[in-house]
């Protein structure tokens, strides 16, 4: 069994497109360093950060095995392999156990809508295909339905491998609730930037954060300051970021984030698949006025600090 607990700044990373919509496998690698070089804890892709709805299984496959190839095990990789088809869930896991990747993350059946029942089921029949740690996504806004602290109960005491869960309902309380039902032997992850130092105060240990895509330094030294015990000082991190975090969700997921990766030269382009589509006229000002203003803020922190 691998016992690998998850925790700190982990990335969900965006997909790289080139402008005739195929991957772009050259800005992958960038990113991939990027994330690297900013000190990031692990890298996930194919999450839904990653666009990972849009792509067939050919590219879903080819950027969870570049991203390990780019890694070359610099962080472990947690690879997305959710679907609302557990067997679609299940190849999607063995491929990634096979490429070698070090965790693996899977969603609720949205649009299904199981009852706990079948939500159980869904990751039991996952959980036995592979002893990588796999990580419950919990996140009712696009799935409708949520893992009941029951259901996470139940899988913990049946499979050794499901000791963390990706908390993305925006209740801090269900910190709270999963830690007083399981203590340690569940390891939270926030699932929202804006409530990361919230879900670390509370006793959360990390984030599977979309602004880590373009600032890694600034989300870890966050994530690492509130783990540490330092408060104050994650606070005074949150609070210069916090426009971002707010901002990159302006409008869906990852249009914003990927018009940001563009404007650093991170991405060649900041193309997403349909059904999404490139930002508004209005949201694109508004969210390229709030990166500058975050970067120059912390480029002024930094001076300061350096004086």
């Amino acid at each position: 069994m691998n016992d690998l607990r998850f925790t700190g700044s982990i990335t969900a990373m965006a997909t790289p497109f080139l402008a005739d919509g195929t991957l772009a496998v050259n800005d992958l690698e960038k990113l991939v360093r990027s994330q690297i070089a900013g000190g990031i804890k692990a890298l996930l892709p194919m999450g839904t950060t990653g666009e990972s709805p849009t792509l067939n299984h050919e590219e879903h496959a080819e950027v969870v095995e570049r991203t390990i190839e780019f890694a070359n095990g610099s962080v472990p990789i947690i690879a997305g392999a959710g679907s609302n088809s557990t067997r679609e869930a299940i190849a999607m896991t063995r491929h990634a156990d096979q490429a070698g990747a070090d965790g693996i993350l899977h969603v609720t059946g949205y649009y299904n809508k199981p009852s706990q029942e079948g939500i159980f089921q869904h990751f039991s029949a996952i959980a036995q295909e592979t002893d990588k740690p796999i990580i419950l996504y919990s996140i009712p806004s696009r799935c409708i339905v949520d893992i009941s602290i029951a259901t996470v109960e139940r899988l913990a005491a049946k499979y050794s491998n499901i000791r963390h869960i990706k908390e993305s309902g925006g209740d801090v309380g269900r910190v709270d609730e999963l830690k007083i039902a399981m203590g340690d032997d569940i390891t939270v992850l926030s699932g929202d930037d804006s409530l990361t130092l919230a879900f670390i105060a509370s006793g959360a240990e990390g984030v599977i954060s979309v602004a880590s895509n373009i600032l890694p330094a600034e989300v870890t030294a966050l994530v690492d300051a509130a783990l540490g015990g330092d408060l104050k000082h994650a606070a005074a991190i949150h609070r210069m970021l916090y426009p971002i975090f707010r901002d990159l969700f302006i409008e869906p997921n990852p249009v914003p984030v990927k018009l940001c990766l563009k404007k650093l030269g991170i991405f060649s382009t900041d193309r997403v698949r349909l059904p999404l589509c490139q930002i508004s006229d209005e949201g694109r000002p508004a969210v390229l006025k709030t990166l500058a203003n975050v970067l120059a803020n912390i480029e002024a922190s930094a001076t300061a600090n350096a004086s």
